[in-house]
């Protein structure tokens, strides 16, 4: 549920990975599947193959659908992400949700980098906030709430986000999360979705990426 640099068809979901280089680099797109794991798996295979070939990726960017958290992020919309959040990597407990930083291991958040989320944002008009990756979306109004209680500036979920950042992490590589709002966070609705233009939003912000990426360097802020 992503593009490619430029105005490449969505499909499935998927990761635009970049060589360093700029304009003289080269940017592949991968199905990087469906939840963070196979994300994860995928963006790994990738990374290590592009090391070994001696040819390192530059950037990570992770794009598709998601739902949008009202009226933050209205269907329609592009979100990029400031912060890419594991909402639910941790433990229950008798006092609520308690993500594993807080049980003194992991992390459960990573950052793009600011000088880059800006200038895409600028570019796109995109809206800026936390994005956040569960492995079960959201389907109750209850849900939806207690996950903005507990993420404040979140704009959007999606499902493989986190895996492909913790992916590039592992690798040194920064990464960048766009999602493009197909149906409010909230009671499952089929009707409420609006996946196709989702996809034309996400295939128009692609469009106005690649200046940008090519533009930018690694050590900017």
């Amino acid at each position: 549920m992503a593009a490619g640099l430029g105005a490449l068809p969505p499909a499935s979901d998927e990761a635009a990975l970049g060589t360093a280089g700029g304009a003289h680099g080269r940017t592949d797109v991968i199905a990087a599947g469906v939840g963070p794991a196979r994300a994860a798996a995928s963006v790994a295979s990738a990374l290590t193959a592009a090391e070994l070939r001696g040819e390192p990726y530059g950037l990570v960017v992770s794009a598709g659908i998601g739902g949008g958290f009202q009226p933050g992020a209205p269907v329609g919309s592009l979100v990029v992400a400031d912060g890419i959040v594991a909402a639910d990597l941790g433990a229950e407990t008798a006092d609520g949700f308690v993500p594993v930083t807080e049980l003194g291991f992991g992390t459960v958040r990573h950052e793009p980098p600011p000088g880059l989320v800006r200038r895409v944002a600028e570019a796109t008009g995109a809206r800026t906030g936390a994005v956040l990756t569960v492995s079960t979306v959201t389907g109750t109004a209850t849900r939806a709430a207690a996950l903005r209680e507990r993420h404040p500036t979140a704009l959007a979920e999606a499902m493989e986000g986190f895996g492909v950042a913790e992916a590039a992490a592992a690798h040194g590589v920064p990464v960048l999360e766009i999602r493009a709002v197909s149906n409010p966070v909230g009671p499952r609705d089929r009707a409420a979705w609006r996946i196709a233009d989702a996809l034309a939003a996400l295939t128009e912000g692609f469009g106005k990426l690649t200046p940008v990426l090519e533009g930018w360097n690694r050590h900017d802020r």
